[in-house]
């Protein structure tokens, strides 16, 4: 039953998902520096028109980690009645900053007016977004999307131990974001039912 996951969905998911479980028991965050957004851009070329030759600086760095830090907030809120994530529970944002932030970064793309006149009908004006080269608006406008789409209703926080990913629910028993993550609940839950029979 694996649903396709949409380019927006794709993109709003793997930015989340550049805080994750570091394997020791702790969160390891793949943006700590420039060079990591650098090598998180090129491996989504579909961000930018010329990804495989962007070079991230400390400013960028610092607006992408504001709108993670905002769509994790809004990812939380996405999964309610669910917990979040666990690497987020005690340092959300309020969900009005968050939305602040997620909006403020979108309205970084200019637009332009564009007429569309079809036979038969009145003219009609609508916003066009120019091409973006603007890293986080155009990673706002892809969270934007997936949070606006019926893919939101999918998003789910894993809660196997030690892990603090999000993920798109494929199947209506799927509790894990991965098989490794479903055994390791699994080995928990066992070794705590036999703690408590001893």
């Amino acid at each position: 039953m694996r649903e396709p996951i949409s380019r927006d969905a794709r993109l709003a998911l793997d930015l989340a998902l550049t805080v994750r479980h570091d394997g020791n028991g702790g969160v390891a965050d793949d943006l700590t520096e420039p060079a990591g957004l650098t090598a998180w851009v090129r491996a989504h070329p579909e961000v930018l028109p010329d990804a495989g030759c962007f070079t991230a600086d400390a400013a960028q760095l610092a607006a992408v980690r504001d709108l993670r830090a905002a769509v994790r907030a809004l990812f939380a809120r996405a999964v309610r009645p669910g917990e979040p994530s666990p690497a987020d529970a005690t340092r959300l944002l309020p969900v009005p900053e968050a939305v602040r932030r997620l909006n403020e970064a979108a309205a970084r793309t200019p637009t332009v007016p564009v007429l569309d006149w079809p036979e038969g009908a009145g003219p009609d004006v609508r916003p066009q977004p120019v091409r973006c080269d603007d890293l986080t608006a155009a990673l706002a406008h892809a969270v934007i999307a997936f949070l606006a789409s019926p893919d939101r209703d999918r998003l789910r926080a894993c809660h196997a131990p030690r892990c603090v990913r999000y993920f798109l629910k494929d199947h209506p028993r799927q509790e894990w974001c991965k098989p490794s993550c479903g055994n390791r609940a699994r080995v928990a839950r066992h070794h705590q039912r036999h703690r408590t029979t001893t």
